[in-house]
């Protein structure tokens, strides 16, 4: 009896619009696109480094700079997954280079790799920002809803564990909706920004691209997400230190992980 199998490449349909085909992966995949991250990042360490310590510095300074108002400091956390994303073009930039066989950058055109696209990065941008300042108000609702009057005064003590076992509602509702947040935002940006920069497309291609991407590959890609969003916690705990090489690794991994997933012009 024979025994029916899913096609390799789902080619989705959508208006007006030219969507790559997406391949079905494996729950295998996600760990051998953070074995080829690295190999990438051992190839051109140096760079890989660099941003990995700067951009270590900045969430730093980010979160630091507000740990004495905890509900802009646990968005500013949080906010890093969403921005992770444009903070990352500089790695795909780099391991696209060293997909072509091409000699690294020098040190800062891969800041400037959004120029490949401009216009579909410039409104990822301003999205981004729209979603930003959305949470960081979310944020501040939640903390004066559920921590009104409770004489918390910083990150470090919302973080304590008395403090969580006091405030075990706040901490649920704030994982809920800053959960539903996270896993829109990963959609919508787990290949389009490395599409944007590989490819001639358009904002709403991108996205929709991605969009589709996570939907047929739905279990596989939670569970990249859920390495993404632990390693990153790794680097958070660590006050940003192993930040600086956990970023640019899952920079890497990501740009495997876009090939991976949508088939090759």
């Amino acid at each position: 009896m024979g025994t029916h199998t899913e096609p390799a490449v789902f080619h989705p349909k959508a208006a007006h619009m030219g969507l790559p085909g997406i391949r079905r992966v494996g729950f295998e995949q996600p760990f051998q696109w953070l074995r080829a991250g690295a190999r990438d990042m051992a190839r051109v360490w140096s760079l890989s480094l660099f941003y990995g310590v700067v951009f270590a510095l900045l969430g730093y300074g980010l979160v630091h700079g507000a740990r004495d108002k905890p509900h802009l400091a646990m968005a500013l956390i949080s906010g890093f997954l969403f921005v992770a994303p444009v903070l990352a073009t500089v790695f795909y930039s780099l391991s696209h280079r060293l997909e072509q066989n091409l000699k690294p950058h020098n040190l800062l055109a891969p800041l400037l790799s959004w120029r490949a696209n401009p216009a579909a990065f410039g409104l990822f941008a301003v999205m981004l920002v729209f979603v930003l300042i959305s949470w960081e108000r979310l944020s501040a609702i939640l903390v004066g809803l559920f921590l009104g009057g409770s004489g918390i005064g910083g990150l470090a003590e919302l973080l304590s564990l008395r403090a969580l076992q006091q405030h075990t509602e706040f901490m649920l509702a704030y994982l809920a909706f800053g959960g539903v947040l996270a896993l829109m935002m990963f959609s919508l940006s787990v290949v389009s920004l490395p599409m944007m920069l590989h490819r001639e497309v358009d904002f709403a291609t991108a996205l929709v691209t991605s969009f589709m991407a996570t939907r047929h590959n739905f279990p596989v890609l939670l569970l990249w997400g859920v390495l993404i969003a632990g390693l990153t916690a790794v680097g958070v705990a660590t006050n940003f230190i192993a930040m600086a090489v956990i970023f640019p690794w899952l920079g890497h991994a990501s740009w495997h992980a876009y090939r991976g997933l949508i088939e090759h012009e």
